[in-house]
């Protein structure tokens, strides 16, 4: 049983900390970068908010009930990156942002759909197993998720940190700074999508 937790939980890690899923990474930098560390109590609840997205949408496309197309997943994980990096570019600097912050939190819930149905397939090839096992492995997995994405918010805000204590910038400076790079790497990324080659 420890076993199996312990690959579950593995494999949500790395499904995170992974050179190759770099979106979500670019994700997770675009949801961190006008936050500090006093924000933590939004940290955790935007962390959880796409765990929660993500567990759900693998549950749909496990037990048959949702599927989408992977090229329409491999779009939509791009744009809601852009979304999220653009929201913080304009509203940089600026105060009484709070009313929108209902923005980044739905953008965080749908990302999390959004990936969780963009992962089912691959779950589902190494997943063969009765349908409690199924869901116990999912609740594994979700974990795996969770404890990686603190890791990587960890970082950005340590670097942020760093930035703006050392070297002096301004929370506005690296908020832009931060948004036009996310800005500048998926903009490539939605423009090359197979789905425009039709």
């Amino acid at each position: 049983m420890m076993s199996q937790f312990l690959i579950y939980f593995q494999l949500g890690l790395k499904h995170i900390l992974n050179i190759y899923s770099y979106d979500h990474i670019l994700f997770l930098i675009a949801l961190a970068i006008p936050l500090s560390f006093k924000d933590w109590k939004r940290v955790l609840v935007l962390i959880t908010t796409f765990t929660i997205g993500h567990t759900i949408a693998l549950l749909l496309s496990l037990y048959g009930i949702i599927a989408v197309k992977v090229t329409v997943v491999e779009l939509l994980i791009p744009i809601t990156i852009l979304i999220v990096a653009l929201f913080h570019l304009f509203t940089a600097g600026k105060s009484g942002k709070k009313e929108s912050i209902n923005l980044v939190f739905f953008i965080t819930l749908f990302f999390g759909i959004i990936h969780g149905l963009g992962y089912s397939n691959y779950f589902k090839s190494i997943h063969h197993g009765a349908s409690t096992s199924k869901l116990l492995a999912v609740f594994e997995f979700a974990l795996g998720i969770e404890v990686a994405q603190l890791v990587v918010i960890l970082v950005v805000l340590i670097l942020a940190y760093i930035v703006q204590t050392v070297f002096r910038f301004s929370k506005r400076d690296w908020t832009l700074v931060m948004s036009a790079f996310i800005i500048g790497v998926v903009l490539p990324i939605i423009i090359g999508n197979k789905i425009w080659l039709r």
